[in-house]
């Protein structure tokens, strides 16, 4: 028997079985007294742990918009204290690989630094992560309103079969392919890709037109669609003129040989380059290994965290319409997307983002 009293000074007796009873049901609410301040602590943690993170804000529009939204959630979520550092492929890569900082590239076409960004997987020193955006890809693409015009152009072939609907303006007799500007590693590609022992533009009537500069390349593109005219070229995704524009991707019709890429198609002055698909775009976020370690938690973000073509593109939109920075787009796609950004964070850290916006 057990003598207990009240708040009111009265005192009764539990019998023996009422006492375990009372026992185990306060065990239970002690056990999830513990388990509550576990959860609290572990995550105490996590915020208190993360210190100062370095992130890379790349000089595109995809890439700003990924570094201001991997700052908003590290800061606003874990607690952490986000520096960004202004960089470029080849020299953010250079200097995560050589001084470990910064910590984070959350956008990196790893494709054109692949063997180098391999051995320093090897080595321990790089640690690569999640594609970032799961249908990122490069080819050749016509115009919305020549593809709405003829919805038979599904094919490189489909377009080198008609040069009449593209019309150079250098010369109206030949159709037009825009290749990338002189001096990019795509150039290399296209020009050995449109070879006569490839594709054999010229044979089929076609002019190859180096746009002088991205800009010249953006601007054909917004120029035609403007208009309405037909355009084909070379561009890729994510971008804003892909979802602003609404240009349509053109199947190669035929398999890619990774052997035949990397020894000739990406070679310049390859003399005798086939027929192939463009490789398959690698954008992954890049860490150096020692944060990853360190940070399992802010690991575990990074890993969950990746959107399509389809569901950033109204952000680079938007970046392009509002002369919006990469801080704005990142905020505008959190207020908008809510339910795929929940899905990569714990809950506690969400509801902290959320009270942010």
């Amino acid at each position: 028997m057990l003598t207990v009293v009240d708040n009111n000074n009265k005192s009764f007796t539990l019998s023996d079985k009422y006492y375990m009873e009372f026992m185990m049901k306060l065990s239970s609410i002690t056990k999830g007294t513990m388990l509550a301040a576990a959860i609290t602590l572990t995550s105490t943690q996590a915020w208190a742990q993360c210190g100062t993170v370095t992130i890379a804000e790349m000089n595109w529009a995809s890439a700003e918009f990924a570094a201001n939204l991997d700052k908003i959630i590290l800061a606003e979520g874990y607690g952490c204290s986000v520096e960004l550092v202004p960089g470029a492929t080849n020299t953010t890569f250079a200097s995560m690989e050589a001084k470990g900082q910064p910590d984070i590239a959350p956008e990196l076409w790893t494709n054109a630094v692949s063997v180098r960004i391999k051995a320093a997987e090897a080595k321990g020193d790089l640690t690569v992560g999640v594609q970032l955006v799961s249908d990122a890809s490069e080819g050749w693409f016509i115009s919305d309103a020549i593809a709405k015009a003829h919805p038979e152009l599904k094919t490189v072939d489909d377009v080198l079969a008609h040069p009449e609907f593209f019309p150079s303006k250098e010369d109206s007799s030949k159709g037009a392919f825009m290749n990338c500007p002189s001096g990019w590693g795509c150039e290399t590609v296209n020009t050995n890709l449109v070879k006569a022992s490839a594709f054999n533009l010229a044979k089929a009537g076609f002019a190859v037109i180096d746009p002088g500069s991205s800009s010249g390349l953006d601007g054909a593109i917004a120029k035609a669609a403007q208009r309405g005219e037909a355009w084909f070229g070379y561009y890729w995704q994510p971008t804003v003129n892909v979802s602003k524009y609404n240009l349509k991707k053109l199947d190669f019709a035929t398999s890619f040989d990774k052997k035949h890429w990397d020894e000739c198609l990406a070679v310049a002055d390859c003399e005798s380059p086939q027929r192939s698909s463009w490789t398959a775009s690698k954008v992954n976020t890049v860490v150096v290994t020692k944060f990853a370690k360190a940070n399992p938690e802010v690991m575990e973000y990074l890993n969950k965290r990746t959107y399509s073509s389809a569901q950033v593109g109204p952000v680079l939109v938007y970046m392009d319409e509002n002369q919006a920075n990469g801080e704005d787009a990142a905020y505008e796609f959190l207020k908008n997307n809510q339910s795929l950004w929940s899905s990569w964070l714990p809950a506690d850290v969400a509801e902290r983002v959320k009270k942010a916006l």
